[in-house]
């Protein structure tokens, strides 16, 4: 990977990041500004505030020395407060005021009086903290140091200019009477809101305007320089196609070696051609089903344009599954940043379809290299724990045991990429969440509803299960493997639709298994293939396979069908298609 292109990438991720938690902080002022809509005030709901004393004040104001607190000159601040309230008992009158610290404190000396320590609204309650005393202290109202008040029968309403000091506000009966039971409503307004979110909001804009573009850019960068195995794919156009061939359900059949070639259901879609050639393993470390004419596991599948693979180690190791979150965090911070670029590429990309009907080749193979790597990291860590060797810091396809590719595409649908993503994955969606999210409930706690979860997935608890059984037998149980490979291709196919990497609607099926039916296919060469690559085609090691209207003569089992005698060889599936 080109070191530049991962600067401007990170630069860009940086920069649109900050962006975003500027315009984050755009939403909350402007939110709260618009909040204040209470006759201008930010107000909270109403609440019983009650205590055997003569005093409600707020917090600190027990000591009794005069010198802790400070006499700084009064300025102003642009803010204010309202204080609404009215007594429980109704032929009561209530008194609020608010005034300097110190001078509530002599007020208060050796007055029995409660201090509201914590106030929560949802359920209301409200916490005090007695502060005992033996004085009766006059009535409030003919006290000359208050800064503002309001006092009076019913309702009373006390609004005050935020300035600079120390100041308390003290609820009181307006006769200096105990107890004290009081109704109270608070509201705040700051004129500095609508300043503060326009700055955020410019802020937060310019940071985006120059993140985005750096991403786009690095993005584009790091795809062009992704290495292709097998070349520069040819154009799709001048290929020949069996009839019906492309995107559909397999029929599978073999050929003299033994090795899989997939026609597709007649009438399926076209798909392009894949871009790069399937990595063989020089030694399969999955096993090899034991009758020779047997498709692989996952070669009768659907065959979709996305194709996820993963083969397991034979000698996992017992206990390193238990550590792995912890050596898998240098890939979890860089895919945290991939991932946000993918975000943004994505975006780009809905642009570019809209109006070109295609997603330009760099950023998609930049997209694809950012998937392969997650999953890669999946298949390692808790996606599956298929393997001990550790993920390639790379977006190319390498020949770790784990991979994934999508097959480019030509042309893409300029009226889908409106509503694929958002509209018609919705029942795809709900389905990867319930395989990857956590299980949710509603219960009620203090008199209000609460939401409380299961912090482990379906996906998550197989993995689990077979990291246990792994732990105590050492040993990856081969079914519950396949299923963990089925649920993850199944997830890796809805994030390449939404992604927008293709028009194709994710089948609703399980194609269990570490091979993906995609990888089964065989799409014949147009010219004689050239390099050493060539001996891997299957049509290398069997002429007779590149016509497939010629007759098979591979020794078969005998059918015994009517009117067939035993042992004649046999055209067609060696294994029988699926329904």
């Amino acid at each position: 990977m080109r070191p530049g292109r991962i600067v401007l990438l990170v630069l860009g991720a940086l920069s649109a990041l900050l962006g975003l938690g500027l315009l984050a902080g755009a939403g909350v002022a402007g939110w709260a500004n618009y909040q204040q809509r209470d006759n201008g005030y930010f107000t909270t709901p109403s609440g019983r505030f009650a205590a055997d004393s003569y005093a409600l004040t707020s917090p600190r104001l027990g000591a009794p020395a005069q010198d802790r607190f400070s006499d700084t000159a009064p300025v102003n601040v642009p803010g204010s407060i309202v204080i609404r309230g009215s007594a429980a008992d109704p032929t009561r009158q209530i008194f609020i005021g608010i005034a300097p610290q110190a001078a509530v404190a002599d007020y208060l000396a050796d007055v029995k009086h409660s201090e509201v320590t914590d106030v929560r609204l949802s359920p209301f309650r409200a916490q005090y903290l007695a502060v005992p005393g033996s004085r009766t202290p006059p009535q409030p109202a003919g006290q000359g140091f208050w800064t503002a008040s309001a006092t009076g029968p019913g309702a009373q309403e006390l609004k005050w200019d935020l300035q600079s000091g120390n100041w308390a506000l003290v609820i009181m009966n307006a006769d200096a009477s105990t107890p004290v039971a009081v109704d109270l409503q608070a509201g705040v307004r700051s004129d500095v809101l609508w300043p503060i979110f326009v700055g955020l909001l410019i802020g937060g804009l310019l940071l985006l305007a120059v993140g985005v573009p750096l991403i786009v850019a690095g993005a584009a960068g790091l795809g062009r320089g992704l290495p292709s195995p097998a070349g520069s794919p040819p154009s799709p156009s001048t290929l020949p196609r069996r009839p019906g061939q492309g995107y559909g359900v397999q029929e599978p059949w073999t050929h003299s070696a033994g090795q899989p070639v997939a026609a597709a259901r007649p009438g399926a879609p076209p798909y392009s051609v894949q871009p790069y050639a399937v990595r063989p393993y020089p030694v399969p470390p999955y096993p090899a089903p034991p009758d020779a004419h047997a498709a692989p596991p996952g070669a009768g599948g659907v065959v979709y344009p996305a194709r996820l693979s993963g083969y397991p180690d034979p000698n996992l190791s017992r206990w390193l599954w238990l550590v792995k979150w912890l050596l898998a965090i240098p890939h979890f911070i860089i895919l945290f940043f991939l991932w946000f670029a993918l975000i943004v590429v994505t975006v780009a990309a809905w642009f570019a379809i809209l109006f070109t009907a295609r997603y330009p080749r760099s950023l998609f193979n930049f997209s694809v290299g950012v998937v392969r790597w997650h999953w890669r990291v999946s298949f390692y860590a808790y996606g599956a724990l298929g393997t001990d060797r550790y993920p390639p810091f790379t977006l190319a396809r390498t020949d770790y045991p784990a991979d994934f590719d999508v097959d480019y595409p030509e042309r893409l649908s300029r009226g889908l990429v409106l509503v694929k993503s958002w509209l018609l994955a919705i029942p795809q969606l709900l389905i990867v969440a319930v395989l990857t999210g956590t299980a949710r409930t509603w219960t009620v706690r203090d008199g209000a509803w609460v939401q409380e979860g299961v912090s482990i997935s379906l996906l998550g608890l197989l993995v689990f299960i077979a990291g246990v059984i792994l732990l105590f037998t050492g040993q990856y149980w081969r079914g519950l493997f396949d299923l963990v490979l089925g649920l993850n291709r199944w997830i890796y196919r809805v994030i390449t639709y939404v992604a927008l990497m293709r028009d194709e609607y994710p089948p609703f099926r399980l194609d269990l298994g570490p091979m993906d039916p995609g990888d089964a296919r065989r799409v014949p060469d147009a010219v004689p293939p050239a390099g050493p690559a060539a001996a891997l085609r299957p049509e290398a090691q069997n002429p007779a396979a590149q016509n497939p209207e010629a007759p098979d003569t591979v020794d078969r089992p005998a059918t015994g069908g009517p009117g067939e005698p035993d042992g004649a060889p046999q055209p067609g599936p060696a294994v029988p298609p699926r329904p």
